[in-house]
């Protein structure tokens, strides 16, 4: 391939001398030359260069100049500028990485071979140009020489620099994969799900419980929150929409999370508890989400056994204590024929039996899986009016003010049955928690789209820690046990399940020895919203 320019130029000028120049044919150092450039091509064709040590090939530009200065001294006068084609080999020997001073002597003093013989002729005669000629050339071929030594050296450095870059790429492609590997192992290790998707709901990183819950779902190789996929909701016979797909509110933007879906059917059908979280850019835009599911189907199942059993132990209470407190009831008709201490005995029975009855019938409903919530437009101004008055009793006994400071009328959209007994339970609540003396206020405030109700006591009050767990079932204070205070921990798990039967909220703020306060938020119209 080096070879081959100088080769094509010389066939060119093979075949153009008989009809260019015919009077060369009869030049023997002409013809010389050019069957010396056929010599040397059919060599680089034939010979197995690249077997053979040190280089030899470059013998091959070094008799180029030979040849070319027969060709350009045979055909002298006719063609002189055939000197130039020593270009091609002082390119060669430039480019091919031999010793700097050993191509920069053959690309000067080849080039002088070249252009010496045509002084011999007129060597009596020479003059100051034509020595200058002579000289001049070799100096034009060591100039390119040198350029394309420079040249060379420093596309090598950049060829180093790009090879040094190559391999710290490389490394770094290395260690990326590694980490890659890494997380991988990392993420198959956990007990959860999880899955990272684009904004069009692509999936980037997954691990294999992730994989498994696809795969029950029925949505192996489909596009997340389309198609058909066994995902149902709560009742686990609905199939939830596409739009309530956890992946499909997570591509939405939404964050959530304890988001409860059923995955698959049948036998296999798990409870799976899921939570999103956005993906954000540098720039705050949005790049998709990260989905974490979690199998929680024993914790389901353990919750509603727990539900069952609570539920028909309460039910077998009730026919029993039904029985008795009608019994006490009859006797206590013809108490006047009964002995007084009989009859108080019998007192304290039906008061304790109707306690018993009270708590079971807390315990039934805290069972249920829901209330069942009726609400209409409601004046709750009545309803504090109810419950303040059903509690005064219990208050003086307590040595407690009651106060309310609610305008009236007070309209919001809630089951007056079940707001009343929420109602109940916190007036309740707050006296018993009040053991001496104090007071139990009742306030309240609207705003366009809610209505809030407050019950304030300034009782014995709850550390911060356990404000935040006073709504969970059969929960109680440390501070209650020790001043034994009567209770199941029921009431507020109950007023709670009421309040966001309506779509409410409620809350506790309070501290030890400063009273507690609970507020009630309930829609001010309208029917509530799903969730």
């Amino acid at each position: 391939m080096c070879q081959l320019p100088l080769t094509l130029i010389v066939a060119a000028l093979a075949v153009a001398t008989p009809f260019a120049w015919p009077t060369l044919l009869h030049s023997p150092v002409y013809l010389s030359g050019i069957l010396l450039h056929g010599a040397l091509f059919l060599g680089c064709l034939l010979v197995p260069w690249e077997r053979l040590a040190h280089r030899p090939y470059l013998l091959v530009p070094v008799l180029d100049f030979l040849a070319i200065g027969l060709l350009r001294n045979g055909a002298a006068p006719l063609l002189p500028g055939l000197a130039v084609l020593a270009v091609f080999p002082v390119i060669w020997l430039s480019a091919s990485g031999m010793l700097a001073r050993s191509s920069l002597v053959l690309s000067f003093f080849g080039t002088m071979l070249i252009m010496v013989p045509s002084l011999a002729g007129r060597f009596p005669t020479l003059t100051a140009s034509d020595i200058t000629t002579v000289l001049l050339f070799p100096l034009m071929m060591l100039s390119v020489s040198l350029a394309i030594r420079f040249a060379s050296v420093h596309l090598r450095l950049q060829q180093q620099e790009l090879a040094k870059k190559d391999g710290e790429l490389r490394k770094l492609l290395h260690e990326s994969r590694e980490r890659e590997k890494l997380l991988q192992t990392v993420l198959d290790a956990t007990d959860v799900g999880i899955a990272a998707v684009d904004r069009s709901g692509h999936f980037l990183v997954s691990n294999s419980r992730q994989r498994h819950f696809r795969q029950a779902t029925g949505a192996a190789g489909a596009v997340p929150g389309q198609g058909h996929q066994l995902i149902f909701g709560q009742d686990r016979r609905t199939l939830l929409p596409p739009e309530k797909r956890p992946i499909s509110r997570a591509i939405a933007g939404e964050s959530f999370a304890d988001y409860l879906v059923w995955a698959g059917e049948g036998a296999e059908q798990r409870a799976v508890s899921t939570a999103a979280r956005p993906l954000v850019g540098e720039d705050g835009s949005f790049n998709g989400a990260v989905v974490v599911y979690s199998d929680v189907t024993g914790w389901v199942e353990a919750l509603a056994a727990n539900q069952e059993l609570v539920s028909n132990v309460s039910h077998e209470f009730k026919t029993p204590l039904n029985s008795i407190i009608g019994n006490i009831d009859l006797v206590l008709d013809d108490a006047s024929t009964l002995p007084p201490q009989v009859a108080h005995r019998l007192l304290v029975v039906q008061r304790n039996a109707e306690r018993l009855l009270a708590l079971v019938a807390d315990l039934t409903a805290s069972a249920s899986a829901a209330l069942n919530v009726h609400p209409k437009r409601t004046d709750l101004a009545s309803l504090v009016e109810t419950s303040l008055g059903s509690a005064q009793a219990e208050a003086e006994r307590a040595h407690i003010r009651l106060s309310a400071d609610v305008p009236s009328p007070l309209w919001a959209y809630a089951d007056p049955l079940r707001i009343g007994q929420a109602l109940d339970n916190l007036v309740s609540n707050a006296i018993k928690y009040s053991p001496d003396g104090g007071t139990v206020s009742i306030s309240a405030r609207a705003g366009k789209d809610w209505v809030q109700l407050s019950v304030s006591d300034t009782g014995m009050g709850m550390s911060r820690e356990d404000s935040a767990r006073v709504f969970k079932r059969f929960f109680r204070t440390e501070s209650a046990q020790r001043a034994s205070i009567s209770g199941a921990g029921l009431g507020l798990s109950i007023t709670k399940m009421i309040v966001e039967g309506h779509g409410g909220t409620i809350s506790c703020e309070s501290g030890q020895g400063k009273g507690s306060t609970f507020t009630v938020t309930l829609p001010a119209d309208g029917p509530p919203p799903s969730f």
